[in-house]
């Protein structure tokens, strides 16, 4: 059974871990996207490597969404747009993951202003990460809101609140690492339940939890 559909932030160089993004050509249906972060950006130059995951994913009807640092508001809109830029010239990418968003509503008008520029460059879907529930009005600055970042013993403890009941599912996604063996299905119902029609859940724990697919997507299950 699917239970919402998985937004995938794949940090792994594409040279180290070839199969898993070739795993993710083979499930396009199952993907809301996978987010490409060469280093904390596009990198200084082209990576061919991640050029050619990227062109496979758009292939296979993937959206690519370039990872972007915002750090919580503090970085000038023309640096991150360069950015953006050098994301759709290098790597194809067709729509933006903003992490490090702030939450709070004194920075709205910062995350509006960028939102709206980076459509205006080009970026089909704008991704907002401030792992948090944030101020409500964030629900319209972006076309998918990431309320949840962190482990699993965190997730647990973990709710929505009533505000998200004005927006579909699809609006929301939560991202779930530390999960055990064998209860990442049991993250994909909880993140539905708490009305995050998109999510990803695995088991990678420390610094860079999302260097492995999520088992839904190394199994194929669908």
């Amino acid at each position: 059974m699917t239970h919402g559909r998985l937004l995938v932030p794949l940090y792994v160089h594409p040279a180290v871990d070839p199969a898993a993004w070739q795993a993710l050509t083979r499930v396009p249906s199952r993907l809301y996207g996978v987010v490409l972060n060469v280093a904390d950006g596009p990198g200084a130059t082209r990576d061919p490597a991640f050029a050619a995951a990227a062109g496979a994913l758009r292939a296979a009807g993937v959206r690519v969404l370039g990872y972007l640092d915002t750090a919580y508001g503090t970085r000038p809109h023309r640096t991150v747009l360069h950015e953006l830029r050098r994301h759709t010239a290098w790597y194809g990418t067709d729509g933006v993951f903003l992490d490090q968003a702030g939450a709070d509503a004194g920075l709205l008008p910062y995350y509006r202003a960028l939102a709206d520029a980076a459509r205006d460059e080009g970026a089909a879907t704008v991704v907002l990460n401030p792992g948090v529930h944030p101020d409500p009005g964030y629900a319209s600055v972006a076309d998918l809101l990431v309320t949840f970042e962190g482990d699993w013993d965190t997730y647990l403890t973990s709710g929505a609140p009533s505000w998200t009941e004005a927006y579909p599912p699809e609006s929301f996604c939560h991202l779930i690492h530390g999960v055990p063996d064998g209860l990442c299905d049991l993250a994909a119902r909880t993140a539905r339940n708490r009305r995050a029609g998109v999510h990803c859940a695995v088991p990678g724990t420390g610094a860079n939890p999302w260097a492995a697919l999520p088992p839904a997507v190394r199994t194929g299950v669908t």
